[in-house]
């Protein structure tokens, strides 16, 4: 290395990587203290984890400990699945208060009216590269063209993994450039990293044989972790649906309301919804799906894709309620990433779901969780009991803490 870059570097003052990145005990309680050192603040609560260090190599670099959430439980849940049958009580780790009392309003309800009944459509996940040509016409052939290949590109993809299946192409033409979705099985893991180095390898073996000039493996059409239309048709993780039927009576005993205050409500904000061109609609998917994900150890920014969907509110013909969520792109998994760290696995574990052969299981419950706090939030708003539940289970006025300088 060069002294100019070494100076470079050392007026940089870069985090420490130390001997193998640095990921022993040593290591980490080092870099904790340099942390400490370069913006006098201690850290003794980073510092104090149950993770052990070594165990945090792929999932974190330059790491210093531990952050730690407020974890707390919902139930009973009672779903009645093709993958999840039965009841759970399920692991929300938040900060926000009123949300756990919440979602548990919403569950009690679905548990009165004999459960909320759950099943996933589809299970896939995709990689959308983009082949740039030297005129539309190019594009037009390649597009026409690809398909009789799948057998080969389908080969050269799954050489890379032993879990990912390459379901099929869809091409997408764009003026003399083609966006090309590679839709995969990815099982129990989320697998983004792994399709897209198998997604890689098959573009260069489409290179190899096409006019294509050029190729990114990222053209932005898979919509990871970016809310978008095309979101709502399905594609990025697994299509579920969650629904009930809840008696008038229990909307009034356990929600506060009716049907048609419930289906009135959900009239009016379907409106603001348009109004403000949301995509989809529904009242908070992403308050649930941010516990759960933080909770159980999910990739958090999947919260983007995963919270677009539809909530539907209805009256039936006796005046009872029909209440449902659609979740077209939930982004979950349960093996890979985080979930084999500590709390994340015990969390797993609470509903279930820990390792192999779950994944559906946990879309399951995780839509059934979202349809109770879709019903106990419309119900609030419903029936004006929302500012008053914040106030009383929320830190709407938080204690104030002199600053160390005040010396009290």
């Amino acid at each position: 290395m060069s002294t100019a870059l070494n100076a470079e570097r050392a007026a940089l003052d870069l985090v420490p990587r130390m001997k193998g990145q640095g990921y022993t005990g040593q290591c980490v309680a080092r870099r904790r203290a340099w942390v400490e050192e370069k913006t006098g603040c201690r850290l003794t609560h980073v510092g104090a984890h149950s993770i052990p260090s070594e165990e945090m190599r792929g999932n974190v670099e330059n790491p210093v400990g531990a952050a730690q959430m407020p974890l707390g439980v919902a139930g009973p849940l009672v779903v009645n699945g093709q993958h999840a049958q039965g009841t759970f009580y399920v692991p929300l780790a938040t900060t926000e208060g009123a949300l756990v009392r919440s979602y548990e309003r919403g569950m009690a309800a679905l548990a009165r009216a004999g459960g909320a009944t759950a099943r996933v459509h589809a299970d896939e996940n995709r990689v959308s590269p983009i082949f740039s040509f030297e005129d539309v016409g190019d594009a037009h052939d390649f597009a026409r063209s690809l398909a009789q290949e799948f057998d080969s590109i389908r080969a050269e993809a799954e050489a890379t993994t032993r879990h990912g299946k390459l379901l099929r192409l869809e091409c997408l033409p764009v003026g003399r450039d083609c966006i090309v979705n590679f839709c995969y099985h990815t099982a129990d893991a989320q697998g983004m990293n792994m399709i897209v180095k198998a997604t890689e390898a098959a573009c260069r073996w489409i290179m190899a044989r096409s006019r294509a000039r050029r190729f990114y493996v990222f053209s932005g059409y898979s919509s990871e972790k970016r809310a978008t239309g095309s979101l709502l048709a399905g594609g990025k993780g697994k299509k579920v649906v969650a629904g009930a039927l809840l008696p008038a009576k229990v909307i009034s005993a356990y929600l506060h309301t009716t049907p048609e205050r419930m289906c009135d409500m959900w009239h009016q904000t379907m409106l603001g919804h348009v109004q403000a061109n949301a995509i989809g609609y529904n009242g908070h998917y992403a308050n649930g799906l941010a516990a759960i994900f933080i909770a159980c150890g999910q990739d958090v920014a999947n919260v983007v894709n995963s919270s677009v969907g539809i909530t539907n509110f209805e009256v039936t013909s006796e005046g009872d309620f029909y209440a449902s969520v659609t979740l077209p792109s939930l982004t979950v998994a349960t093996v890979g990433g985080g979930t084999q760290l500590g709390t994340s696995r015990e969390c797993l574990g609470m509903i279930g779901c820990a390792g192999a052969g779950r994944a559906a299981k946990f879309a399951e419950i995780v839509a059934a969780a979202l349809l109770a706090g879709e019903l106990s939030m419309g119900a609030a708003i419903a029936s004006g009991e929302f500012v008053q539940a914040h106030e009383t289970y929320g830190r709407n006025r938080p204690p104030q803490f002199e600053s160390p300088e005040s010396g009290v």
